[in-house]
């Protein structure tokens, strides 16, 4: 036992990035059974999983996930293991006037920087534009000096940290393994676990840092998630289509979603084009139009909580027309063909009987069902 205890576990990248991944989903999801979601998860993530990476580039690959060698070596005694999962924090119950995320002024420079350096971080490649922004708003400076240590192996983790400037030495049980130099990354884990240090960084020179502390990330995070969640919910909550749905695949459709803007006069989708995917309109309208004798014939308008493209999935035929981003700013929630094949299989049949009711209309403005398919 002695010896067992002592010994170090390496964790390998690719298990600590699937691990980020679920936890971030177990995190915005809260599920009541984390036994049942976990099964499902994994099941889902190996019918998808694609093929093998080559052997020869794993360092490449690691290298890449943690961004200019990020987090520090995922090395840690048995003895202080600890659950990822100490800290609870609800969104629902988060008032958002209450704690309002501090601003930490940036010149354009270092923010620029910035974005250059966490760019890669796993956390942070999800984020949207605004996500994003209010991180790198939420970042605070820390200066430095020689002989500072910034962490301590076996110390809770409570900061992600980006070097500005300086050189900063990391260590693994006193022993020197890395050397940051002017640039770099490091403790992107501590964001969402509440785990032990896995190595020392302590600074060599004179020095500048940003900080990201773990509740902040996580409220920016988990917050915007739940509240997109929550409108994706409700948005498909008022879609006749998808009554046929159970709660549980509502969830799931949400949870693929992703949201796509555009502006007005803006085309969404083109006639003749192979269909990609379908749309749900969060907020404005948008014209659906044909071709006609050289010119295009609005067929339709279509706003909040409709939907379209959906029936160039059902037939597998090109887009049949057009359809363009009407008045100002249109926000559409994207359900691409993948995903649309294997969470729709209750709603086929309803969107087949809808293709005549599409032909139809067109019968009413063209007078006549010659060369007419689906419009979407």
């Amino acid at each position: 036992m002695s010896s067992d205890s002592s010994r170090r576990i390496q964790v390998p990248e690719e298990l600590k990035e699937v691990l980020l991944q679920f936890s971030i989903a177990y995190l915005v999801e809260q599920p009541p059974d984390v036994i049942d979601y976990a099964a499902d998860y994994f099941n889902k993530l190996q019918a998808n999983r694609p093929a093998p990476a080559n052997q020869d580039q794993s360092q490449d690959d690691q290298q890449s996930i943690n961004s200019q060698d990020g987090e520090e070596p995922p090395v840690m005694q048995n003895s202080r293991r600890k659950s990822v999962f100490a800290e609870a924090y609800d969104p629902e119950a988060d008032d958002d006037d209450e704690g309002a995320t501090a601003i930490f002024p940036k010149t354009d420079e270092q923010r620029s920087r910035l974005v250059e350096s966490v760019k890669n971080v796993l956390l942070f490649r999800s984020l949207e534009k605004e996500q994003m922004n209010q991180v790198l708003d939420a970042m605070f400076e820390r200066k430095v000096q020689p002989g500072d240590y910034i962490i301590r192996q076996g110390d809770d983790g409570d900061n992600f940290y980006v070097i500005e400037s300086g050189i900063y030495k990391v260590y693994i049980n006193d022993k020197h393994i890395n050397t940051y130099n002017h640039t770099g990354l490091f403790g992107e884990l501590a964001l969402l676990y509440n785990m032990p240090r896995a190595a020392t960084v302590q600074a060599e020179t004179n020095g500048l840092l940003w900080a990201m502390d773990r509740q902040t990330f996580r409220r920016i995070l988990l917050k915007s998630a739940f509240k997109k969640r929550k409108m994706y919910e409700e948005l498909l909550n008022n879609v006749p289509m998808l009554k046929a749905l159970q709660n549980y695949e509502r969830m799931n459709l949400a949870d693929a979603l992703i949201t796509k803007s555009f502006e007005g006069g803006e085309r969404i989708i083109k006639q003749g084009d192979a269909a990609d995917g379908m749309y749900f309109i969060e907020e404005g309208t948008v014209s659906v139009r044909m071709d006609q004798d050289d010119a295009e014939v609005e067929i339709s308008q279509l706003g909040k909580g409709q939907y379209f493209g959906e029936l160039a999935l059902v037939t597998h035929r090109p887009r049949a027309a057009s359809v363009y981003a009407t008045g100002g700013h249109v926000r559409l929630a994207f359900l691409d063909v993948r995903a649309f094949e294997r969470l729709l299989g209750p709603c086929m049949d309803i969107m087949k009987r809808n293709i005549d009711d599409y032909e139809s209309q067109l019968v009413k403005i063209f007078g006549s069902k010659n060369n007419i398919t689906d419009t979407r």
